[in-house]
């Protein structure tokens, strides 16, 4: 059938197994590093002595070897087994942080799927060379699959944003105005200090409604991203820049979206100039 036909295309592009391949090597690089600075955080998460507690790195490892396609069929599947478990459990000692959530079901799209045909120590051993001539369905599809999970996140931000008690008055900006300036009395409470911009911003309000519109804009409109790769590029650049936004206004750190990594798929989704 031919919407069935369009829509493979779409979800499925026939691809160069480069694409996923770099995607491997962005999002495991980026993991490796945000864990390798989060381990002071994930040691001190339980509630007994740090003399009780022996960390085992297994995750870091395996991560590493993934991200180098290092056996990928096995360290692959393990690696997005092992994230899911330490995410899990860091997010089990406080609040459910969605960039985290991102991030773990993006390297588990990448460990499930054929993300390491191309430059990585598998292909090197096996084809003699980091980029053999591959091209297939199966690598268009990996990228697809990580954008759904991403237009889940957002998505679900939204709609618990207008189901919340103030429903689609949170887009007057009211709401948003008092979270803003309750983080900034948070941080002055407890010694910090609070980035410039909330001060400034609170005495502006009729700004605050422009943002909340936009906000729910980009997270409730997250699904058209799927439709075009020109909506992917364009949902892309304004959900960075909120994610921008909130760094400046509220000092609020999500690193893996701020660093642009976590849209690399909306980027790399692209058809190859081969036949189908």
């Amino acid at each position: 059938m031919p919407i069935v036909r369009a829509m493979t295309r779409t979800l499925r592009p026939t691809t160069h197994a480069v694409r996923p391949a770099l995607l491997r090597l962005g999002v495991g690089a980026f993991s490796a590093v945000h864990n390798l600075r989060r381990r002071a955080m994930f040691r001190t998460l339980h509630r007994q002595g740090e003399d009780r507690w022996a960390p085992v790195d297994a995750a870091q490892l395996v991560n590493l070897a993934a991200t180098a396609g290092l056996a990928h069929r096995v360290t692959g599947p393990l690696n997005a087994a092992l994230q899911l478990w330490t995410i899990t459990y860091r997010n089990s000692w406080g609040m459910v942080f969605h960039n985290d959530n991102t991030l773990t079901m993006h390297q588990m799209a990448l460990g499930l799927g054929r993300s390491a045909d191309a430059l990585s120590v598998d292909a090197l051993v096996t084809q003699r060379t980091l980029l053999p001539n591959r091209v297939s369905r199966h690598y268009g599809g990996i990228a697809t699959v990580m954008n759904l999970a991403t237009c889940a996140v957002y998505l679900i931000s939204g709609v618990a944003k207008v189901r919340s008690p103030q429903g689609w008055a949170w887009a007057s900006g009211d709401t948003l105005r008092e979270q803003i300036a309750a983080d900034a009395i948070r941080k002055e409470s407890f010694g910090g200090v609070p980035p410039k911009f909330a001060g400034e911003m609170y005495r502006s309000k009729g700004q605050f409604g422009l943002l909340a519109i936009g906000a729910l804009v980009i997270e409730l409109g997250a699904p058209l991203s799927l439709v075009d790769r020109r909506l992917g590029a364009l949902f892309s650049a304004g959900a960075w820049g909120m994610h921008v936004g909130i760094r400046m206004i509220m000092g609020i750190k999500f690193s893996y979206n701020t660093s642009g990594v976590a849209y690399l798929p909306y980027l790399t989704n692209i058809p190859a100039l081969s036949p189908r």
